[in-house]
């Protein structure tokens, strides 16, 4: 393998390229550690201590360290590595190594996002943000009905009635072009049609929901 591009990131992180296809990123104490230099071949022993003991150990740290301030989905880590430039086979082997200790797991993270937010936003909504996040739809189906087999229920027209309470809408009083420009607020928050016209044409200011 010829070294045939180095790129600098930053004055101590470099851009290796080998045969022309990018390989992975090093330190500057590294390349004089392995001799990389533009134009010259790097040895497979070398290439093997690179992606089997430097960058999977430096993926794993990093993942570590990014666990600690906040929780990720197994794509959103994978992610985060891979904008860290880390080749996907040190990205795999560092999220088995967090996914083994339990640091990550969509079905926990998927249960604890939709009890969180099951009183202020819509199950479209809620589903829509976690799918963004890279949980699969059958999981998230599958953490509804477990929340649901244990009592814990949605009340959307208590929801949408909260928030026509904060944007002060009163349906005694709104015009139609209130109301519609209500229902379309409502609708792409992903509250259901039905619901929304229910609630538009509620008194929300008093105790009668």
């Amino acid at each position: 393998m010829v070294v045939t591009q180095i790129s600098e990131l930053s004055r101590s992180r470099f851009r290796i390229y080998l045969d022309g296809q990018f390989a992975f990123v090093l330190y500057k104490g590294e390349l004089r550690q392995f001799q990389i230099k533009e134009g010259q071949e790097l040895s497979e022993e070398s290439y093997h201590h690179i992606m089997t003991q430097i960058l999977p150990k430096r993926a794993k740290l990093r993942s570590m360290n990014l666990l600690q301030s906040r929780d990720y989905t197994r794509r959103q880590l994978e992610d985060k590595l891979r904008q860290g430039d880390y080749p996907q086979e040190c990205i795999d082997e560092a999220i088995a190594y967090v996914e083994s200790y339990g640091y990550i797991d969509d079905r926990r993270y998927a249960k604890d996002y939709v009890e969180y937010h099951l009183q202020t936003k819509s199950r479209n909504r809620i589903e829509t943000d976690l799918l963004k996040k890279g949980i699969a739809k059958e999981l998230i189906r599958e953490v509804f009905d477990e929340l649901g087999d244990l009592g814990v229920e949605q009340d959307e027209l208590a929801i949408i009635c909260e928030l026509l309470k904060k944007k002060k809408y009163c349906a005694d009083t709104a015009t139609r072009q209130e109301q519609q420009k209500m229902y379309g607020f409502l609708y792409r928050k992903g509250f259901r049609g039905d619901t929304i016209a229910r609630a538009l044409l509620l008194d929300i200011t008093s105790n009668s929901v």
